[in-house]
């Protein structure tokens, strides 16, 4: 199935008003109280089904959250490499690709199944509930749950070691800039590339440590969240520079989850960004180390069990899907 997909900026023809720009899925907005993290795989025959939901997800999402403005439901969706031509035919985003395994010298970095993201934020854990079991009730046995994970907003924006997290997050035009396809693929103008990775926790181990060599592994101080000199420390490694100089950077929206009964402690981490090669150099420097530096010493104490990477599209190009 091929969608009609809008002309490439500067190709309409003399008199022509310009194209309308994509609008983007909701993936710029500010941190939620409460998020869930649904991964699916999408059985044969289900691609009817998988499309109908994805064209009218937007709508969903406003219908349950209606008279609970507060609320702020929303929901971000994504593609998976492996079913995207059965799901869209047509042209392929020019970086669409699966998730690739990472094999460090201490640390693996795992690749698993999944064809469809759907990142659910909303201020109420009650409308994230109601909106992931209308997804799943819809795909019904057509798709098979990869992962499901509802995280919380825990304290000022901490993670369950006790330290901010999404600090150097762009704001505003910079956040659009880093996680929004431009002219660089016409075609997908709006979209964005989501990577995903669940990570668990060894607090024990990491609450052995003193604060001192906390403040070091992370390179941020753990009151005040001031950066530290910290080389070869977790912010250190996760800094990319462009040829300017500059740091690149990508739109990060991770959040905790826990079971404390099971011993459960954890970071789902989700990034996003118009180049997904940026947040694949960012794993690599943490999982292989670089020149100066050695894997990122956070994997000491953290460890990925999930990891998939999607193409979001825009809400214009989810809309034009049809069953």
């Amino acid at each position: 199935m091929s969608l009609p997909l809008p002309p490439a900026r500067g190709h309409q023809e003399s008199g022509a008003a310009p194209p309308a720009v994509p609008s983007p899925q909701p993936l710029l907005e500010a941190p939620s109280a409460a998020a869930v993290f649904l991964v699916v795989s999408i059985l044969p025959g289900g691609e009817a089904q998988a499309r109908s939901l994805l064209g009218e997800l937007e709508g969903l999402a406003r219908a349950i959250g209606f008279g609970r403005p507060e609320g702020r439901l929303s929901c971000v969706a994504g593609i998976g490499a492996a079913v995207w031509d059965r799901l869209c035919g047509g042209p392929r985003p020019a970086l669409l690709r699966p998730f690739r395994e990472l094999a460090g010298p201490r640390h693996r970095a795992v690749a698993t199944p999944g064809d469809l993201l759907f990142h659910v934020r909303a201020e109420r854990p009650d409308l994230c509930f109601a909106l992931t079991a209308e997804i799943v009730g819809r795909l019904g046995d057509t798709a098979v749950v990869e992962d499901e994970v509802q995280t919380f907003a825990y304290f000022d924006s901490r993670n369950l070691l006790g330290f901010v997290d999404g600090t150097e997050n762009p704001v505003g035009g910079a956040a659009a800039d880093a996680a929004l396809v431009g002219d660089e693929d016409p075609r997908f103008r709006g979209g964005s590339y989501a990577v995903v990775q669940k990570y668990l926790h060894e607090v024990d181990a990491w609450e052995k440590l003193s604060v001192e060599e906390q403040e070091r592994t992370i390179g941020r101080t753990k009151l005040t969240n001031l950066e530290i000199h910290a080389p070869g420390s977790h912010v250190d490694v996760n800094t990319v520079t462009g040829a300017d100089g500059t740091e690149r950077r990508i739109l990060r929206g991770a959040m905790p989850f826990g079971r404390p009964g099971h011993g459960e402690f954890g970071t789902y981490f989700i990034a996003y960004a118009r180049d997904p090669d940026l947040t694949g150099t960012m794993l690599r420097r943490m999982y292989l180390g670089t020149e100066e530096t050695g894997p990122d010493p956070l994997l000491d104490f953290s460890r990925a069990v999930t990891g998939t990477q999607f193409y979001v599209p825009s809400a214009d190009f989810l809309e034009r899907l049809e069953p």
